[in-house]
């Protein structure tokens, strides 16, 4: 699953955060949690890839 990140992509965290990547290398991924904010993360705390849509319907 890690492999298959993108740009764009829905997660959740390990830790609960849900978040947008908007960017993404080998070990980190940037991840839009709101307007305003972003927060780098490592990949390997990505526990899964939430559908389309699903962190404007919370």
């Amino acid at each position: 699953m890690l492999a298959e990140l993108k740009v764009g992509d829905e997660v959740s965290t390990s830790g609960g955060i849900l978040g947008k990547i908007t960017k993404l290398n080998d070990q980190f991924a940037i991840l839009e949690v709101n307007a305003n904010s972003q927060i780098k993360i490592q990949k390997q705390t990505v526990q899964a890839v939430l559908p389309k849509g699903t962190i404007k319907s919370i």
